[in-house]
């Protein structure tokens, strides 16, 4: 986080993405003006690729990708990363995503912790349904509207490297997730619950 080096201007666009302008940058792709087109706003600002937001100190914090930002069936885009960092902060939550292409809102996936795994086997289902329930509506009071989380899918599996979920270095694989669980998710829309099981 900081404020820009001098002659350097910045600005967030619509979608949240950092858009900065200033003499170092390069006119443009040589003989490619449609990808100049595509990485430059009208007025000259170079699209980055990173997410991230200024606060009233003109400082600048970088959020996430753009690349990972997902639009709804409401028009609207939402960018993954800054809410799955609140839905990780919660110690039944060993790993999650959040995702929702396609539908009116967001949901997030969710892995539970090996000890409220351990929990769950010993007939602790309610109160870690209360509690990522309490976790969610917490969540939710701090977000946009169009952010706000429809739902919590809680997972089988254990997202490993070794079965593909995650990269060698712990990064979660979005396309694996969204292909094992996207099938799932116009069933767990249709629950109308707040937190839902995988079957």
């Amino acid at each position: 986080m900081g404020p820009p080096y001098p002659d350097v201007q910045q600005r967030i666009s619509e979608e949240g993405e950092i858009l900065v302008k200033s003499p170092g940058n390069m006119m443009g792709y040589y003989k490619m003006p449609e990808k100049t087109k595509e990485d430059f706003t009208e007025d000259g600002f170079f699209r980055t690729g990173d997410l991230g937001e200024i606060d009233d100190k003109g400082r600048l914090k970088i959020t996430g990708r753009a690349k990972e930002l997902f639009k709804t069936s409401k028009g609207k885009y939402v960018a993954p990363a800054p809410i799955e960092n609140l839905l990780s902060n919660h110690p039944r939550v060993e790993a999650c995503c959040v995702t929702g292409v396609g539908y009116p809102q967001p949901h997030g996936v969710v892995m539970l912790s090996e000890e409220a795994r351990s929990a769950l086997d010993q007939g602790g289902k309610a109160a870690i349904e209360s509690e990522l329930t309490e976790h969610l509506n917490s969540i939710n009071s701090s977000l946009p509207h169009h952010e706000k989380l429809a739902f919590f899918a809680v997972v089988k599996d254990e997202w490993l490297p070794e079965n593909g979920f995650l990269t060698p270095t712990m990064k979660l694989k979005r396309a694996k997730l969204e292909e094992i669980y996207g099938p799932l998710a116009g069933g767990w829309y249709a629950e109308k619950k707040q937190i839902v099981w995988q079957a």
